[in-house]
């Protein structure tokens, strides 16, 4: 399945008190790497921007004024988003305000399976802080030009963050060599090693039989390795 690293920035916190998308982006991962495609559009949210909104993104609503609205680029970003699993941060926020913005022009919510990073950060690291920022630090991306969140900037940072959470959850039998994969097999979703089976050579089957003669020698005839019963 196609996996796309989306993110929207606001007028608000809020989408059931008015506030609209500003700006949306969405790029798409191929295997283990941006593949090249990208969806952006910034937006005319028709209503003001709340100052703090504003201070986090730094869009205000005279630069959006000549912008498409959300109605005229809706059809682009649902075919772009058709089929793919989404990778969103803090996904309930991003997929409230799409969905009630799919709503106000009368087309359904959208029914894509999401992975939501910020979820998976917590269970990685739990009781520390999970935000983008702190999520860069702790793989070591650099985002030293993130002076303000942006839907594209944001996109491309957690598309890395993402890459380094579920690094070395690729099969096992990926990262070894053909010899040594055909002597694995799985169970239960797990790898497991296969049991190679060597047989004695005729010498060391004869020393074995002279060990055994002495054991029974000397417990005089209770060896237990030539009592099969005893052993069960």
């Amino acid at each position: 399945m196609r996996k796309i690293v989306l993110d929207t920035e606001t007028t608000g916190l809020d989408p059931r008190l008015g506030h609209r998308i500003i700006e949306v982006a969405a790029i798409e991962l191929d295997g283990r790497k941006v593949s090249g495609r990208t969806f952006h559009r910034y937006l005319n949210p028709e209503r003001e921007i709340d100052e703090g909104a504003a201070a986090v993104h730094g869009l205000t609503l005279e630069r959006l004024q000549d912008e498409a609205k959300f109605s005229e680029i809706a059809p682009a970003l649902l075919e772009f988003l058709e089929g793919a699993e989404l990778i969103i941060h803090n996904a309930p926020f991003d997929l409230g305000f799409l969905n009630t913005e799919l709503e106000r022009i009368g087309l359904p919510a959208l029914q894509n399976p999401v992975i939501d990073t910020l979820k998976v950060a917590k269970d990685l690291h739990p009781g520390k802080k999970n935000n983008l920022n702190a999520l860069c630090d702790r793989y070591q991306i650099d985002n030293s030009h993130r002076t303000l969140h942006g839907a594209l900037l944001d996109t491309e940072l957690l598309a890395e963050v993402y890459l380094g959470m579920t690094r070395g959850q690729e099969s096992l039998l990926a990262e070894i060599d053909d010899e040594r994969a055909t002597e694995l097999g799985t169970e239960g979703g797990r790898v497991a090693l296969a049991v190679r089976v060597l047989a004695a050579s005729a010498d060391e089957l004869a020393l074995h039989e002279a060990q055994l003669n002495d054991i029974d020698k000397a417990s005089k005839g209770n060896c237990l390795w030539r009592q099969p019963d005893a052993l069960t």
